[in-house]
């Protein structure tokens, strides 16, 4: 019997009085793999954040393959699957580990955006060179997948077996390799509204005594841009008096993400804090991006004097602050009023 160390990020969850109405929850699981005869079991327990437990089959000198499983619960979207990491225990089987990284730790699902950078660390020990050594164990396969989610796609039921493979390449010592990616290689036309998932796997080498098995595994989830319109007033239109119904389209929004709409006086200057416009801030927390459109009404009050002003929609994510969209206008709700007065004498 083996002892396996289960590692798993902590969900941080952040709400308002803003907040989208979600509820999400993740249970952790096991699933182990008897090689070769490919008999499973899964944990009757659920599995904490962090700690160790025994394997609960013998390892037989096939090996065994333990998959470490979370189950979301969503109030929006049910129960969801996602596999988070798995391992290959044999008899001569090197020991590997693969962690992504990215700018984003709110989740237990790592994840990203489509335009900023992730890294992956892949860790190898174990690995022998001696000329009598089995070929097991001296090498590892390093496997790159790709898949997209589609169109408005979120992930959930697809199938990874249809995964496209990018690249393949074999690791021969031991030790910590770390790789940057700039962007991500996920199918699709508009570069910055993918949506998909990348996956990083180690395999061991077929034998007699054992088959090709994943020895470790993590994916990221890859996530678009938002963006988003103001309706209602055009840029650089004089405005009288009142100010009118507007119209804010937020699309796409993270899903760990603050949106809202700003104002202050004069032309737009990125990074400038200004007045958040009442009814128009939104916090995400959630696992898939989210869209939404407000309307505003009797907003006035953010408005302290006459003159040239900007509003602008501001997202601010694990990756910073971003302005989404902006008009700038003039508002005069002076009333000049001409009179004459006459006397009779």
């Amino acid at each position: 019997m083996k002892t396996l160390p289960l590692y798993i990020a902590s969900a941080l969850l952040l709400c308002g009085a803003a907040a989208t109405a979600q509820t999400v929850t993740y249970v952790n699981y096991i699933r182990q793999f008897q090689m070769p005869e490919g008999i499973t079991w899964d944990a009757s327990d659920t599995v904490a954040d962090n700690g160790s437990k025994l394997s609960a089959l013998e390892i037989n000198p096939g090996g065994a393959r333990f998959e470490l499983w979370t189950m979301k619960s969503s109030s929006a979207t049910g129960l969801t699957e996602y596999p988070l990491e798995s391992c290959y225990v044999g008899t001569y089987i090197p020991i590997a580990q693969v962690e992504i990284r990215s700018q984003d730790t709110s989740s237990s699902i790592v994840r990203t955006r489509a335009d900023r950078p992730f890294y992956v660390d892949i860790t190898l020990a174990g690995l022998l060179n001696g000329a009598t050594d089995p070929e097991p164990s001296k090498s590892v396969k390093f496997l790159r997948h790709v898949q997209s989610y589609g169109v408005g796609g979120t992930g959930v039921g697809i199938d990874r077996s249809q995964a496209t493979l990018l690249s393949q390449s074999s690791i021969t010592t031991n030790g910590t390799q770390t790789l940057t990616y700039a962007l991500t290689s996920i199918p699709g036309a508009n570069r910055s509204k993918i949506r998909g998932e990348e996956r990083f796997s180690v395999f061991s080498l077929e034998d007699y005594q054992s088959p090709e098995s994943q020895i470790a595994s993590q994916f990221i989830q890859v996530w678009p841009v938002a963006d988003g319109s103001i309706s209602g007033i055009a840029n650089n239109q004089s405005i009288k008096f009142t100010l009118p119904a507007m119209t804010l389209a937020y699309n796409d929004l993270y899903p760990f993400s603050t949106t809202y709409a700003q104002v202050y006086k004069g032309n737009p200057v990125l990074g400038t804090t200004g007045e958040i416009v009442p009814g128009s801030a939104l916090v995400i927390n959630d696992s898939i991006p989210s869209s939404r459109v407000l309307s505003l009404t009797n907003y006035d009050s953010v408005f302290t004097s006459d003159g040239r002003w900007t509003m602008e929609i501001v997202t601010v994510t694990p990756f910073g602050t971003d302005r989404l969209a902006y008009v700038s206008f003039d508002l005069d709700r002076t009333i000049n009023m001409n009179t004459t007065v006459t006397t009779i004498e």
